[in-house]
């Protein structure tokens, strides 16, 4: 069977102190086939062409700022994964369709913040890509371009925020307190659009989504999501299940498995 391919909702680096959310990733990580190595694509890192991220180990990338130190002590030492780079660049290379490297770019906080949840003894080979667009057509034919890396073991996963609203955010109303009716209205309609693999309203979500541009005044953590999807239509189909749900600080933490 293929790999499957996952979309996760990642959060700030401070999403790692809450406790329920830790628990989720650990417990969807205990229910994951052992992958040969992750190709992860952040809403954290947007370079055209479509670049490769560190081969040699790079440091993380701490792209954040205003935290508390120890965020930046975090540290996430997976091992580098070359060939899959290699493999990534013959899939996507082509007339007019450079593949860039970028061996000084490390992790950035979307790909490890979650990892180091579901893989936290850090022995799983990682690569991280960028996304050259934020086009849902453009990130969906990426995703069905990588589709044959499922068939060598490798876990696709698009890492960013089923609503990623900052204005949401408040601290002093607490992690659990109720969303605001548009990111509860966007949840909900996106939870029945992947369920009912609609792929068309998924596509053009910012015109067909009951408060999309609200929910992603800017689109990039929704993105990654087409990269998802592509990889998943492509081989193995689009059957999913909603691992986790529910909201953090307002935003919409809900996450899918496909295949």
């Amino acid at each position: 069977m293929p790999a499957p391919v996952l979309y996760l909702s990642h959060g700030a680096p401070p999403l790692a102190d809450d406790r329920r959310w830790t628990t989720e990733l650990a417990g969807w990580s205990a229910q994951l086939p052992t992958p040969a190595n992750v190709l992860v694509v952040s809403a954290h890192w947007e370079d055209a062409p479509t670049t490769l991220g560190s081969t040699t180990g790079a440091p993380l990338t701490y792209d954040f700022w205003g935290f508390p130190q120890r965020y930046y002590d975090v540290t996430y030492d997976a091992p580098p994964a070359p060939a899959l780079a290699d493999e990534v660049t013959r899939l996507l290379a082509g007339p007019g369709h450079p593949v860039h490297r970028d061996e000084a770019r490390g992790l950035d906080h979307g790909a490890y913040v979650p990892l180091k949840e579901l893989f936290p003894d850090a022995d799983v080979p990682v690569l991280q890509m960028s996304m050259p667009t934020l086009d849902p057509r453009g990130l969906f034919e990426l995703g069905r371009r990588l589709a044959p890396l499922r068939d060598a073991g490798t876990l696709i996963v698009g890492s960013g925020f089923t609503t990623h609203n900052l204005r949401w955010f408040d601290p002093r109303g607490g992690a659990d307190a109720l969303p605001p009716q548009a990111s509860a209205e966007f949840d909900h309609w996106a939870h029945e659009a992947v369920q009912a693999q609609d792929l068309d309203s998924l596509l053009d979500f910012l015109d067909k989504a009951p408060a999309a541009h609200e929910a992603h005044p800017r689109t990039e953590h929704f993105a990654p999501l087409f990269v998802t999807l592509g990889a998943a239509s492509e081989s193995g189909g689009l059957d999913n299940r909603s691992v986790i749900d529910g909201f953090w600080f307002g935003l919409s933490k809900r996450s899918w498995q496909f295949g």
